[in-house]
């Protein structure tokens, strides 16, 4: 009876520890598709819908969806700008690396931006008329739901228009 209860409880702890490293192994490959280092992030030109020299990467979902969470990060250079816009949807933006400058209203004044360095965070409800500017170079993270959609206040400063 001794033995029979020795070799039951070996056999539960080889299953045991069976199970644990592959579910350990099952964890550590679903991570390679749901958790990112910056080096792993790869970024690619951005939409038409923003202007030429920022480059995006879409790390969830697919912000040009029907339907769907989302989550992005789009890479400006020094200087760039993005004139006066709304989204019917909200959006949620959390500052990386540099320092973004946010104003609200339909026309871009400079003299009004507020400077929002790394670490901060923002949400900007929908139909907010805001416009922005990248302090050195800026990254930023967005998420929200999808579908994305630039509304311009100024239609003529919608660089895809401009074909």
């Amino acid at each position: 009876m001794k033995r029979n209860l020795c070799l039951i409880l070996a056999l539960f702890a080889g299953m045991w520890w069976v199970s644990q490293r592959s579910s350990h192994a099952v964890m550590a490959a679903s991570m390679e598709k749901t958790a990112f280092t910056p080096d792993t992030i790869q970024y690619g030109p951005a939409p038409p819908f923003v202007p030429p020299g920022a480059q995006l990467a879409v790390l969830e979902g697919n912000p040009l969806a029907s339907s769907g969470d989302y989550t992005v990060r789009l890479k400006m250079p020094d200087g760039y700008r993005i004139a006066p816009h709304w989204h019917p949807k909200r959006e949620n933006v959390t500052v990386i690396a540099g320092t973004l400058k946010l104003g609200m209203g339909d026309r871009f004044e400079e003299s009004s931006l507020q400077s929002l360095p790394a670490g901060s965070f923002g949400y900007l409800d929908p139909d907010m008329h805001h416009y922005v500017m990248a302090s050195g170079e800026v990254v930023v993270q967005i998420h929200g739901m999808s579908p994305v959609q630039f509304n311009y206040i100024n239609p003529d400063d919608d660089p895809g228009r401009k074909k």
